[in-house]
């Protein structure tokens, strides 16, 4: 266990506690640098990784992608690829030299330095449900996702550290799509010093994005394409499709050093085949795709591998997840990363329609596939619902408790001569006898467990004194504290002004709308 300064969390757990209580030693794991501490688990054999890869090889070379950029076709043409019209072959020599040049180890560069990321394999990073339309609470139900939400959902994933990074979390329908970019940036700005996201939308908006976030970290041109500052998550469109903003955005991010994520979205027997290998071979040749493109515009551009497949069902066509198919298309989407020795990303995700026993068990099996995976970043961890049309203030609360449970099995355990005990417990405890005066537990009983967010410990009679409230319920009073306390960073109120100058100005000259 790792000392570090005070979280939020612990901050405004001391504050419910009162002034007037004495202050007693607080547990404090840090869940800012995580480490994956679970041995990857394998769903095919090496053999078949290895027939897999060979396939999605062959798949480039004789099958090809439909690219609808000009300047991506273009671009990989000039490396190599053999191009009939926006169909792209691409050899697999061309994939080995990116796979080569893309980066093993990435740096982001956060808004604090204790913020920054490291995305390497074995490294993990969690990060809340994103990119839904709806957002949904107990106190207010489910509505369109507004600026609103947006806003408290970047301040509630500000607040929990085993977040490290901020994803798009809600669609701020009431924010006009020509100027939701500067709207969203600038609230990840303010509201948080962790690493953020800008949507890949287009050329105009990407370099207003990139210009806003330059001169707010105060950095140069070139001190800002040196070290990633930003990600964006970059989905084909599946069959073997790179459609036009994606393409774009690779270029890009790739050309001014920013991480692009590439997340091919596969649902087998859907828009990939019915079955895990067959799927995940899809997926994986989508992915050596957009990382070969990014390598042909910068080599060591900043780029992770990554894969979201799960199944439909079959009776209705909806996406599925939590499902014995998805845990096993992250296990073999880990081994296929594994060979190539990239940082990647995976996804947990429920499809239930509240934040019940269901959405919680999709949600952790999900999860649990991921993290024995051995994926990096492992993005809807919390409070997605509906498939990702919604995100729940709730439900992204309770998933928090997980989510803290899994960082402190990251931080290890320790068996020392302390830990152990026989001075300070083993032999102060006659038999029959009970350890709670006992000097070891004395010294660490408010130190030694997790302590929860949200999960009460209390027997029946207790509970029901206190009202008989589910774990949504209490989740609700968690949120709704944390949005009160209004915990923000300290910001530089001449960066601040300047970037609402530069935000009046642009969106004053029409702003920039999104490219399709």
């Amino acid at each position: 266990m790792s000392v570090v300064t005070d979280t939020p969390e612990q901050t405004l757990r001391r504050r419910r506690r009162g002034s007037g209580e004495a202050e007693k030693p607080q547990r404090r794991t840090d869940y800012r640098t995580l480490r994956n501490p679970f041995p990857p688990m394998k769903v095919f054999s090496d053999d078949e990784i290895g027939a897999m890869h060979d396939t999605a090889l062959r798949t480039l070379e004789d099958l090809g992608m439909r690219v609808l950029l000009p300047e991506a076709v273009a671009l990989f043409e000039a490396g190599g690829a053999r191009v009939k019209g926006d169909m792209v072959y691409i050899g697999r020599e061309m994939v080995a030299a990116a796979i080569s040049s893309a980066p093993r180890s990435i740096t982001g560069r956060a808004g604090a330095r204790h913020r920054d990321i490291l995305l390497e394999p074995g490294s993990l990073v969690f990060q809340p449900g994103a990119g839904a339309p709806h957002a949904t609470d107990l106190a207010r139900g489910r509505r369109p996702g507004s600026g609103r939400d947006f806003r408290e959902l970047v301040q509630l994933t500000h607040h929990f550290d085993v977040f490290q990074m901020m994803p798009p979390l809600i669609e701020p329908q009431d924010v006009a799509t020509h100027v939701r970019h500067y709207f969203t940036l600038e609230a990840q700005m303010t509201l948080t010093d962790k690493f953020p996201f800008v949507f890949a939308r287009g050329a105009p908006q990407v370099m207003d994005s990139f210009e806003m976030l330059r001169d707010f970290r105060g950095v140069t041109d070139a001190e800002f394409q040196a070290n990633p500052h930003c990600y964006t998550i970059i989905n084909t469109n599946s069959p073997r499709t790179l459609d036009i903003p994606m393409a774009q955005g690779l270029i890009d991010f790739a050309r001014h050093g920013q991480v692009s994520i590439v997340t091919p979205f596969t649902l087998m027997g859907a828009m990939a085949p019915i079955t895990v290998a067959g799927a995940i071979t899809l997926s994986h040749a989508e992915a050596l795709a957009a990382i070969t493109l990014t390598q042909l515009v910068r080599p060591g551009a900043p780029v992770c591998y990554g894969t979201f497949t799960s199944n439909v069902d079959m009776k209705s066509g909806a996406p599925a997840f939590g499902t014995p198919s998805h845990f096993q298309a992250s296990l073999a989407a880990g081994q296929l990363a594994r060979l190539l020795d990239l940082p990647w990303r995976s996804a947990a995700g429920s499809a239930s329609n509240l934040n019940d026993v269901q959405a919680a068990n999709e949600n952790q099996m999900g999860l649990w596939g991921c993290l024995m995976a051995g994926a990096t970043i492992i993005i809807h961890a919390a409070g997605w619902l509906e498939g990702g049309l919604t995100v729940s203030y709730e439900k992204l609360v309770t998933d928090v408790e997980v989510l803290n449970m899994i960082a402190d099995l990251c931080a290890g355990a320790q068996a020392g001569e302390a830990e152990i005990g026989f001075d300070t417990a083993l032999s102060q405890v006659e038999p029959g006898s009970h350890f709670f005066a006992a000097p070891q537990t004395m010294a660490r009983y408010t130190t030694e467990f997790y302590e929860p967010v949200v999960h009460s410990y209390a027997n029946f009679g207790t509970w029901t004194e206190r009202g008989a409230q589910d774990a949504s319920t209490r989740a609700t009073k968690v949120w709704q504290d944390i949005l009160a306390e209004d915990a923000r960073p300290t910001v530089d109120e001449t960066r601040l002004e300047n970037l609402r100058a530069f935000i009046a100005k642009r969106t004053a000259a029409g702003g920039a709308a999104p490219e399709s």
